[in-house]
């Protein structure tokens, strides 16, 4: 064992000595009489117990304490502190500077001395695993068991510093909130140990993207979150989301399965969007949202125009809440005419709802329902009010009607929404045959895979599928062969009325061939003008629908109009 006295009392060493020498200790003993002394020996030899003397010329004892703290190497090395001094304080502040022990230099003797070394060993000991319980504690609390990244606590904190530094030096930084596109088909469709997986190497490539001197964190599922510092200019932010946007576009090899993953990324600067961090948080997150319903794999910086529309759609969706839990929805149902003999083929189901006397606009409040998923049951509901109604006709009427029910891409990730379907046309004695559900080739698009399953499972009941507003700028021929469908809806701009062209007859002409060449029923829709209507009879198109007939009508209307 090795043994540093550090003591400026020649006596008082030597009776040190004389102690270890009749105790049962094997050692080399090393003395010195001074702290930088003490420090000049210890940065090139290692002691297992230094025993130090308090009172010393020119530095005490605790100040060489601090500094062995400074020694990652000396983290081994037991110390225990000396005085004549009989002060608690004395004692109480050497343990808490990192002493093992303290010893009353007038109550050394061998026994004393060879137990403190040894209890002050154990001490050292017992402090040391306290210190790697603790570190491991700290890494748990502050890291993320899957990816190693810092987690949401940790990234919280280091923020805030981050800011408050940014105030001093009046630098900037931005925040970079990713959310990962369509994450939740990977884990619905391969599982979750691939979804992790996934996760694991969107981080070494986002990781790669860094410069190293960047907070990256996972803030929870497929959220992650980077604090860029000291930034120039917004450029540097974009320069990053780029690269990030960029790294995901290579598909991922995940064991035998290859997955494309892609991200959606808002950026809020600081302080030019603001200095405080949930408001930072908040301003990110809504960027995010702008870049997911963009069209995704892109990175949008908040505006303050974002705000307002945030609060829009905020107070647009605590509406639609109420109106969902006060049963304030209702439908409206429009016309579908035969072109063969004039007559009411069907009826479209429209949902609206009142705030105040004032009909609330659709285009409006539909997009905020599928953001907020209120559209899963705001969904529902139409199902079974739609199916009810038509229930009803069917029992007073001799006619056969058909109800068209619109289907977003969301609704599409209803789980339940299959055997919800199936249930609903069993209460109400309806045959899946006259039930229509309208998708519109935006919906088809999203998350392909599994939007071929339910429309497929849908089409198995015995419903119909149509394509809703076909011949738009996402018009894809493909998707007439990949998903069952039943009819096509020609969109409305497409019309003489809505399209100021001459080329409107040849362009519709030849969209109606290709589609009764595939033996497609067709359904022209916006029809407003007699030009529209002659056209589409000339054309042989099935079925029409717009105001040249009749805007949306409430039931009474449609039963005193049609029934």
């Amino acid at each position: 064992m090795n043994i540093l006295i550090v003591d400026d009392d020649k006596i008082d060493r030597a009776m040190i000595v004389r102690a270890l020498s009749r105790s049962n200790i094997l050692c080399n003993i090393t003395q010195v009489d001074m702290v930088d002394r003490a420090l000049e020996v210890l940065a090139h030899t290692a002691f297992d117990v230094v025993l130090l003397d308090y009172n010393l010329p020119q530095r005490n004892g605790i100040e060489l304490l601090i500094e062995l703290k400074d020694m990652p190497a000396k983290e081994d090395t037991v110390v225990i502190m000396m005085s004549t001094s009989k002060e608690d304080e004395l004692a109480t502040n050497s343990i808490n500077a990192g002493a093992q022990d303290f010893l009353l230099k007038t109550e050394i003797n061998t026994f004393r001395l060879q137990r403190a070394i040894a209890n002050a060993q154990v001490r050292a000991s017992l402090e040391k695993e306290l210190l790697r319980s603790h570190q491991r504690t700290k890494e748990l609390a502050e890291r993320d068991n899957l990816t190693g990244l810092a987690n949401r606590y940790y990234f919280d904190e280091s923020l805030c510093h981050e800011i408050k530094k940014q105030q001093r030096e009046h630098s900037q930084l931005g925040l970079l909130l990713i959310d990962l596109d369509y994450f939740k088909y990977v884990n619905d469709n391969y599982g979750h140990d691939v979804g992790d997986q996934l996760l694991i190497a969107v981080t070494q490539r986002i990781t790669n993207c860094l410069r190293g001197s960047e907070i990256f964190a996972r803030l929870g599922g497929d959220e992650f979150a980077i604090t860029l510092t000291n930034l120039e200019s917004a450029f540097g932010a974009s320069t990053v989301a780029k690269r990030i946007i960029e790294s995901l576009q290579k598909p991922f090899e995940i064991g035998t399965h290859v997955i494309s993953s892609s991200a959606s990324i808002g950026i809020a600067l600081c302080p030019n969007d603001s200095n405080d961090v949930k408001e930072l948080f908040k301003f990110a997150d809504i960027a995010m949202y702008r870049s997911k319903s963009d069209g995704r794999s892109q990175f949008c910086f908040f505006e303050a125009k974002m705000q307002e529309t945030f609060l829009e759609n905020f107070l647009i969706e605590n509406q639609l809440r109420n109106a969902l839990t006060n049963n304030d929805f209702y439908l409206l149902y429009q016309p579908v005419i035969g072109s063969k003999n004039g007559k009411i083929t069907g009826v479209e189901a429209l949902i609206r709802f009142d705030i105040e006397g004032v009909i609330q606009r659709p285009d409006i409040f539909i997009p905020v329902a599928e953001k907020s998923r209120l559209i899963i049951d705001i969904g529902r509901w139409v199902i079974t009010e739609s199916v009810k109604q038509l229930s009803i006709w069917q029992i007073a009427q001799t006619a056969t009607l058909t109800m068209s029910i619109n289907l977003s891409s969301i609704q599409l990730t209803d789980e339940g929404l299959i055997d919800y379907i199936k249930s609903t046309l069993i209460t109400h004695n309806v045959l899946p045959s006259q039930i229509e559900f309208e998708l519109t080739e935006t919906a088809l698009l999203v998350e392909q895979e599994n939007s071929a399953k339910v429309i497929e499972n849908i089409s198995k009941l015995g419903c119909k599928i149509s394509l809703d507003d076909f011949g738009t700028g996402f018009s894809s021929i493909s998707h007439l062969h990949r998903f069952p469908i039943n009819t096509v809806k020609i969109d409305k701009s497409l019309m003489p009325s809505a399209l100021a062209k001459d080329n409107t007859k040849p362009f519709l002409t030849g969209l109606v061939v290709m589609i009764q060449s595939l033996d497609l029923g067709i359904v022209a829709e916006g029809i407003e003008t007699e030009v529209d209507f002659n056209l589409c009879i000339n054309l042989g198109v099935d079925k029409m629908q717009g105001y040249y007939f009749d805007k949306p009508l409430n039931v009474s209307e449609i039963e005193s109009n049609y029934l």
